[in-house]
């Protein structure tokens, strides 16, 4: 048997995923290191990590998994890696790292992201790069330039941290369009660099890497690289994406009008679109979705993000007297529609890009100690959560999103009923439900380089589908649950 590896570099762990080259189905996937990879900060706001234990976890990551499936580097016939977003690897010409990587939650160039807005102008800004230069990974290395000028002036190439690994493997500097355009270095107007940001940053643009398409083959494992890896020379590495447009594709989304969704730690609705027009520049992100093709009908991912999204359910979770999100769930359950009143303000992890970076915490208001209990405020979380994907979709549909599908992964929010059905009902619209991660999804993109994008969403759709949440017809009890809630949250922002 004969399989594709994928591979997901998250900020907290490295998952690795074998998955059938003929048809599609996943073997195994596993994670290192055991425990949560630890993050530097040498000041308040800042998050770096070491790229050389990326690729140590990763080269653990796949000899446990030729061990434990008695698979040989002979059978794997490709691999297909999904990363952290934002990220910023910088190399000298020997291919040495400088620096630890600064990550995508390091919030140290937020002021020149925005002084760049303000000197540039909102209007090139939002219809060349489609965005703010804000806190991405252009900023990151301006900020080097500017406070490490020993280092950016040893700097042969930068790199997110898909492109790093893929060197690791291959002794070969290269990136995507895609990923250049979540660096904010993709100008979509004249469809090349955008050399007017690299200009005002004062960034040589010969540290730009070579483009590859983000389907086919990008580079070739070298000797050194199956020496390190266990993987054999001359395996392509097929595929290369950030971790939410990876989501995306794993839950096969591609077509204008589909959205895709996660219910993790923090949420993320990303809709896909052919429009370069954007009006919520600073709420929503855009990005070149995995089959953005220069010069034909644009694929953008609208990525809108809800920071205060299971967080709160976790510390729930940690500081009720409950044992389970099972317990918490049945908890809810028991409750009706609205919480008898009582509302949950979920926002109380960082600032908030989508409440145009407010900081408002997370509050309960309209709590009677005399009827309330843990149930209400279980129900309470669930349906404030959900109300927060609402506000954002309200957002999308502002900025052009009409959703036609919405698909999400099987993850910890939308195993609750309470919260996938309370947003089906509201946003009008089913959501359907697959058993996928990002390294399988990665891990069948490497069979893309054949362009047979009917095959491989009909793998997804005969594997991973669990189940499809139907709004109901009866929604008037959630629209003025939800309209109460958008009132408490309202009186905040307004402040």
């Amino acid at each position: 048997m004969n399989y594709y590896l994928g591979l997901d570099i998250g900020s907290s762990s490295i998952k690795a995923a074998l998955v059938e080259v003929e048809s599609g189905k996943s073997l195994a996937v596993v994670q290192e290191p055991k425990e949560e990879m630890s993050m530097y900060a040498a000041k308040n706001g800042w998050a770096e990590q070491e790229p050389l234990n990326w690729w140590l976890h990763i080269c653990n990551a796949i000899t446990a998994l030729k061990r434990q499936y008695n698979i040989n580097k002979s059978q794997i016939k490709g691999i297909g890696i999904s990363y952290q977003m934002h990220g910023l690897v910088l190399v000298d010409k020997k291919g040495n790292t400088l620096r630890k990587s600064i990550i995508w939650c390091d919030s140290r160039a937020v002021e020149i992201g925005d002084k760049a807005f303000a000197e540039l102008g909102e209007d090139k800004c939002a219809t060349q790069l489609l965005n703010s230069p804000a806190n991405f990974t252009a900023s990151k290395l301006k900020w080097v330039k500017e406070n490490e000028p020993d280092i950016y002036n040893n700097t042969y190439k930068f790199m997110l941290p898909g492109d790093f690994i893929a060197y690791k493997f291959s002794n070969k500097i290269n990136t995507t369009i895609s990923g250049l355009s979540e660096g904010i270095f993709w100008n979509f107007r004249k469809d090349n660099v955008a050399d007017f940001l690299l200009e005002h940053y004062g960034i040589d643009k010969a540290l730009v890497p070579d483009i590859v398409e983000t389907f086919g083959v990008q580079s070739t494992v070298d000797e050194k690289g199956e020496a390190e890896s266990g993987i054999a020379t001359g395996t392509p590495i097929f595929y290369r994406a950030g971790d939410q447009p990876n989501n995306a594709l794993s839950l096969n989304v591609f077509n204008p009008g589909e959205v895709a969704a996660t219910g993790g730690t923090s949420g993320v609705v990303y809709a896909v679109t052919q429009s370069l027009s954007v009006k919520e520049n600073s709420r929503v992100n855009n990005f070149a979705h995995v089959n953005y093709q220069k010069g034909s009908s644009p694929r953008i991912g609208k990525l809108l993000c809800v920071n205060g999204a299971g967080i709160q359910y976790r510390w729930l979770l940690n500081n009720l007297a409950v044992s389970s999100y099972e317990e918490m769930n049945t908890l809810a359950s028991e409750i009706p529609v609205g919480s008898d009143g009582v509302c949950l303000i979920p926002f109380g992890n960082g600032a908030e890009r989508m409440l145009n970076n407010q900081q408002i915490g997370s509050r309960i208001v309209n709590l009677n100690l005399n009827n309330h209990h843990k149930g209400h405020i279980c129900r309470a979380a669930l349906e404030g959560i959900a109300f927060s994907f609402v506000y954002g979709m309200e957002i999308m549909t502002s900025d052009g999103i009409k959703p036609s599908v919405i698909r999400a992964g099987n993850d910890n929010l939308f195993r609750s009923e309470i919260f996938a059905n309370t947003v089906a009902t509201l946003i009008d619209q089913e959501i359907e439900i697959y058993n996928t991660t990002g390294a399988i999804g990665a891990a069948r993109a490497a069979n893309l380089h054949k362009g047979d994008f009917e095959a491989f969403g009909k793998v997804i759709m005969d594997n991973d589908h669990v189940t499809t949440f139907k709004p109901f017809k009866e929604k008037k009890l959630y629209l003025g649950a939800y309209n109460n809630w958008k009132k408490e949250l309202e009186l905040i922002l307004n402040k």
